[in-house]
């Protein structure tokens, strides 16, 4: 299900995204911002190259839905994943005749930041800005036809995750809007911890939500600000916020990113070869569409692309230190990116090392929990002499809904997800490398399959210090009360398990191996200081709704999904 829209207003208003969208005008209500001071410029670079069409269209068949292959697999989809879920990816394209395809292709390269929803604005020759969002992955979104319907050179894109839910739509970024200056086009990653109160500062001055996501309030802070010119008030309204954000605007004739001055979440910066200047959340986006990458966008900076070129800006709010999230290289980015200036294989290999050093065991052979715990079981294998080899293979194709036999599969998610290989098990001591337990339901439900499957012991080693306190910068984690670490010992959470034993990278050492960097991550979920204190603590939810530690997730309340 997929949503069209062109736009054109004079008002800000909110493009909703039923199938038979409609222009909603609303008369822009008077709310005066706080006092604004003007920024100092950072840099200016030279303005793009004339622009070297590049054929990307070779990339794609005539065929609906879009595939980098001819091969249509069936789309991977996590079921609620027992993980820390990253809530999505943006990309921002400026100067290529294919903008809409090449965000099309960084979007695929994102899509393990979020597979519910995905969108992208363009801006035609006639500075129109048009759209196209619909629930699923981003080749269910997308076709031929569709990316025909989004002509221009320069574009905005996102990948979300999110709860299910039939208001899901309404709710797929990237947002558009229009007000008295123009149209503008948004896609944002982190969460705002103070949403509520400036959502309830502005219905109380006459301003109507047509969503429930943070971002629209970002849309309402703009077309109210009193600043000069356009960009101002992209900054204007970044200093009433507080949280996470890293943010691609569009407009008729500018790309703007912007990164919170915390700089919790990545977005990077790289160009062409024939100089169009390309955003994104991870260089692997960068990588697809054969983008150079220059930098990242420093925290608190926000970056102005126009016909004159790149130029930098910087919020008034500014930190000695930034707090960059540290579960980027622990779990949520492409081990082939670089995130924060570090490669995240790099990251993930010593993380391993380091656990094979601090906390080794006699073991005859050393595995992963595939695919986030791979690198890390390579590290600890490499330091500890053992062989690293295959003993869970993960399907890649399992759907949402399954018929389960009238006789009840004991572990049954799990083991549509993840196949034990008796022949490397069988009689052996075994190291299992997991990047992270959040709720321990499925560990103990791998243990259980390791077990079943003929291994000796099973010795978990985990690549991650324990996580203590729940997020609030754009990851969706269960409450503080369901965490494991947080309710028990390392002792009683191997007793839980059913480990023969449970170790975990140490905190201390974690922070140690950054070195001078170990100041400018952020370590709430290990610590529970929170660098932004969240304004509303999380409560436990229920019906599977959220992810938790495993690969297939929270199985205890997933029966919802099955058809019996």
């Amino acid at each position: 299900m997929a949503a069209t829209t062109t736009f054109s207003s004079s008002s800000l208003s909110l493009l909703p995204k039923p199938n038979n969208p409609s222009t909603t005008t609303i008369k822009p209500l008077s709310l005066l911002p706080k006092p604004f001071l003007k920024p100092s410029p950072l840099s200016l670079s030279s303005s793009p190259s004339p622009s070297l069409i590049h054929g990307i269209s070779n990339y794609f068949s005539s065929d609906s839905p879009l595939s980098l292959t001819k091969d249509h697999s069936p789309p991977s989809l996590d079921l609620n994943d027992e993980k820390p879920r990253e809530e999505c990816g943006v990309v921002g394209i400026y100067g290529d005749p294919e903008a809409s395809r090449l965000c099309y292709l960084a979007l695929h390269a994102l899509q393990h930041r979020g597979q519910e929803g995905a969108g992208i604005v363009t801006v035609s020759n006639e500075k129109v800005l048009q759209t196209i969002t619909g629930v699923g992955l981003v080749s269910e979104v997308f076709n031929e036809s569709k990316l025909d319907q989004l002509p221009g050179e320069f574009a905005i894109g996102h990948v979300r995750y999110s709860t299910a839910g039939a208001s899901m739509l309404k709710n797929v970024q990237p947002f558009v809007a229009g007000y008295r200056f123009g149209s503008i086009g948004v896609a944002h990653n982190g969460n705002l911890v103070n949403y509520k109160q400036l959502r309830a500062m502005l219905e109380e001055n006459g301003s109507i939500f047509n969503t429930s996501s943070d971002t629209e309030v970002v849309l309402h802070l703009i077309a109210i600000s009193k600043a000069r010119p356009f960009f101002m008030r992209i900054i204007d309204a970044c200093e009433q916020l507080q949280g996470a954000y890293s943010m691609v605007f569009v407009t008729e004739d500018k790309l703007v990113a912007v990164r919170d001055p915390f700089g919790f979440r990545p977005l990077v910066m790289g160009r062409r070869s024939n100089g169009a200047v390309v955003f994104a959340s991870e260089t692997c986006a960068l990588d697809l569409i054969e983008a150079t990458y220059e930098r990242e966008v420093y925290p608190g900076e926000v970056l102005v692309v126009d016909k004159d070129g790149v130029k930098s800006q910087c919020l008034m709010t500014r930190h000695e230190s930034s707090k960059q999230c540290i579960f980027e290289h622990i779990y949520f980015s492409l081990p082939n990116s670089i995130v924060f200036g570090r490669s995240v294989y790099e990251s993930r290999h010593v993380f391993g090392e380091i656990l094979a050093t601090e906390s080794p065991v006699e073991c005859d052979v050393v595995i992963a929990v595939p695919d986030s715990g791979v690198v890390a079981a390579l590290g600890y294998a490499a330091k500890s002499g053992v062989a690293f080899q295959q003993g869970l293979i993960r399907s890649h194709y399992v759907g949402r809904t399954f018929i389960e036999p009238s006789q009840k599969i004991r572990d049954f998610g799990v083991k549509l997800k993840l196949s034990p290989v008796r022949g490397v098990l069988e009689g052996k001591r075994v190291v299992v490398v997991d990047d992270s337990i959040v709720r321990g339901t499925t560990s103990s439900k791998i243990v259980r399959l390791l077990r079943e499957a003929g291994a000796k012991e099973v010795h978990m080693r985990i690549a991650s210090p324990p996580i203590v306190a729940s997020c609030y910068y754009g990851v969706d984690t269960p409450s503080s009360e369901e965490l494991i670490s947080n309710r028990m010992s390392v002792e009683e959470i191997n007793d839980f398990i059913g480990s023969d034993s449970l170790a975990f990278l140490s905190f201390e050492t974690l922070r140690k191996h950054l070195g001078e960097d170990s100041k400018s991550f952020c370590y709430a979920c290990f610590t529970g200081d929170y660098p932004v204190k969240p304004e509303e603590v999380k409560v436990k939810r229920g019906g599977g709704d959220f992810i938790d530690d495993g690969l297939v997730g929270s199985f205890d309340n997933i029966e919802a999904g099955w058809v019996r």
